[in-house]
């Protein structure tokens, strides 16, 4: 289940996606879903 709230991403990589943006991914602190943030960080 997920906890659907803005978390601190544990574990943070950055990433380009396929068209050449930046992004970040990582895993929630609190459940352990993935996320996934477009843009710098």
């Amino acid at each position: 289940m997920k906890c659907r709230t803005k978390k601190e991403i544990q574990g943070p990589e950055q990433i380009t996606m396929k068209n050449g943006r930046p992004a970040t991914r990582g895993t929630c602190g609190t459940c352990g879903t993935k996320l996934f943030r477009i843009g710098k960080s």
